[in-house]
């Protein structure tokens, strides 16, 4: 009969325990050595402190869905316009100074992008105003050679200027209503032949056309002759024309986005708001208006002194064509 084998006689309970222990500190070892290895492994994937990792399907840094995306430009193509300014003599800025409006320094304050809603914005308060008015304004006028005045249109060679744009500020009087701004023009002018014949010192002209936007509604107003029988030299001053009565459109505009057209022909102008309302002209005032030459102009023109007054126009298209 076989008898079992006593192991303590060859090692000793003390040494058996000391060997399980340095059993047990080896495999302690063995797992905190691969963990260390896993984690440096690992390091290069974890997102580093203050970054963020975007899970949004629809996350706007994807290359196929830029932030830029989001911002709007105005369609406005300024090769042939200049601005006024209320500031300086005043300040005016031609093309192609003009075209770089938003990082110039002297157009920023008073013409700049609203990138959110896709409009060129005019800011205009009582300062400087040019020679033939009390008023200041950030108003482009037209130039059919880009940085002259000196090319100009009849009405028997015929224009059409339109534009969608909003009043987006405006001050009030003392009596609580709205100050008036001067959002279209079109403006005569002298040819140099009839600036030397009248003994004139400049090209100015009487505006034809003025609309205006006033308490949220818009105004047009027009030139008549005093004298329907004026000479044809007399007809050349300024003093020659009176203002007409006016004709305010019935749709109220308010603060909102709306759409000008101003078409002129031989003997005729119309004026239409949202394609919708229209007021035409074209009675022997109209008619003989076709002696001066003209341009368009588009902006904010403000008429008051009011300390402290002030306007913001939006533009979001402008467009002429002759």
């Amino acid at each position: 009969m076989n008898k079992k084998k006593n192991i303590s006689k060859y090692f000793p309970k003390k040494l058996i325990i000391n060997k399980i222990w340095s059993i047990q500190l080896l495999l302690g070892l063995f797992l905190l050595i691969s963990n260390t290895s896993c984690q440096k492994d690992n390091s290069d994937t974890e997102t580093p402190q203050n970054e963020t990792v975007s899970t949004d399907e629809n996350d706007n840094t994807d290359q196929n869905n830029p932030v830029s995306d989001n911002f709007k430009l105005p369609e406005i193509d300024l090769n042939h316009w200049k601005v006024t300014l209320p500031i300086g003599n005043p300040t005016e800025v031609k093309p192609p100074a003009i075209l770089a409006y938003a990082t110039n320094e002297t157009l920023k304050p008073f013409m700049y992008n609203d990138s959110i809603d896709g409009s060129l914005v005019f800011y205009t308060y009582p300062s400087s105003s040019t020679a033939n008015s009390s008023y200041s304004r950030t108003e482009l006028r037209e130039q059919m050679v880009p940085g002259s005045n000196n090319t100009n249109w009849t009405f028997a060679q015929g224009g059409r200027m339109k534009g969608t744009l909003a009043m987006n500020e405006i001050t009030k009087d003392n009596d609580g209503k709205y100050h008036r701004a001067i959002i279209m023009q079109i403006h005569g002018r002298l040819t140099d032949a009839q600036r030397d014949l009248i003994g004139e010192d400049d090209n100015n002209a009487p505006p034809i056309l003025k609309i205006y936007w006033n308490q949220g509604k818009v105004r047009v107003k027009t030139k008549i002759l005093k004298d329907q029988n004026v000479s044809e030299t007399e007809i050349l001053k300024t003093d020659a024309w009176t203002d007409d009565e006016g004709h305010t459109f019935k749709e109220e505009v308010g603060f909102e986005k709306f759409t000008l057209e101003v078409k002129v022909s031989e003997g005729r102008m119309e004026i239409i708001l949202n394609e919708n309302e229209t007021v035409v002209y074209d009675d022997i005032n109209i008619q003989k208006w076709g002696i001066f030459e003209n341009y368009f102009k588009a902006g904010n023109y403000l008429i008051t002194r009011d300390e402290g007054s002030n306007a913001k126009v939006k533009y979001y298209n402008l467009e002429v064509f002759h």
